[in-house]
């Protein structure tokens, strides 16, 4: 049994990172701003997945529970594809979240290793956000007041 479940396990980290390589290039021709956006839309989505009874199913129906993986990171996949960037930009922020929790706690070194990919992803847009946020002091609305 052992040997069936490492051979699933290097067959979804196949999958997952085919699909993270072309996540990865998404983000990347992101212009600033968007990855900003991306940024909170990902976060919101890990915090509602987080929320949910079993994480790593987010966005996967209610009667496919007994899956070893949900449909959640094919759906944002599939979504990250369009050619509409509303639909683009929340299909990548669905695969972020449910990539995130499905490797996070994975016996699998190659899951693993996946997930520490994630987490420089999460990192660089967590660190995107951050500059982004208004300075104290350098707001218009401090400016405004002061004058």
């Amino acid at each position: 049994m052992r040997i069936v479940s490492q051979i699933i396990a290097m067959g979804r980290a196949r999958q997952l990172g085919r699909q993270f390589r072309d996540i990865d290039r998404s983000i990347q021709g992101l212009p600033r701003r968007a990855r900003v956006q991306l940024g909170t839309l990902t976060l919101r989505e890990i915090g509602q997945a987080s929320r949910s009874e079993f994480p790593h199913l987010y966005g996967t129906s209610p009667d496919q529970r007994y899956l070893p993986w949900g449909e959640g990171t094919e759906i944002g996949y599939t979504r990250a594809r369009s050619d509409n960037p509303e639909i683009s930009m929340r299909g990548i922020a669905l695969w972020l979240a449910v990539a995130y929790h499905e490797t996070k706690d994975s016996p699998h070194l190659k899951l693993q290793l996946h997930h520490r990919q994630l987490m420089r992803v999460l990192r660089e847009l967590k660190e995107i956000h951050r500059s982004a946020e208004p300075r104290k002091g350098n707001s218009l609305m401090t400016t405004a007041a002061a004058a």
